[in-house]
């Protein structure tokens, strides 16, 4: 369960950051043609950030800490003590304005309204940076479990 959820976790993660970008694309060219695509997208982002969260939230409640263990035994502690920090505090702005994406695609028509395109422009960008941001800091994480058991850390 634990590969499945590693697997799965970041995954999720990248493809609402591949989704955030589709709805920033999508929205700098907004018509009437594409407001269908754009609430799609944004429903994208909104749905694979909360299965990020849910799959995130389940293997760090049932299995990080034998991780953290590690990590904090290792030669990369900051892994655990800068890089899943940041994770852990930044993700909820993500989840908010991924949450925020499908309100703010369907509040008012965006090829007309220049005001709530920014907003969408904006929350999207705020997406992908965090987004891109998360899955550096959870790499880190990544590579500081693996260099504790390259050093030869045990419980």
């Amino acid at each position: 369960m634990q590969e499945l959820l590693l697997l799965l976790h970041p995954t999720f993660g990248v493809l609402g950051i591949i989704a955030a970008v589709w709805v920033f694309v999508e929205v700098l060219n907004a018509s009437p043609a594409n407001h269908t695509r754009i609430k799609i997208a944004a429903l994208l982002v909104a749905l694979c950030m909360v299965l990020a969260w849910i799959s995130g939230g389940y293997l760090y409640v049932f299995y990080y800490a034998a991780d953290k263990a590690l990590i904090l035994k290792g030669p990369w502690p900051f892994a655990h003590t800068f890089f899943m920090e940041v994770k852990e505090h930044l993700f909820f702005i993500t989840l908010v304005l991924a949450l925020f994406l499908p309100v703010a695609a369907w509040s008012k028509n965006l090829a007309a309204h220049a005001p709530s395109r920014t907003v969408v422009l904006w929350a999207a960008a705020l997406v992908v940076l965090s987004g891109l941001a998360i899955e550096g800091a959870g790499a880190a994480v990544a590579l500081g479990v693996k260099m504790a058991l390259a050093a030869g850390v045990t419980f």
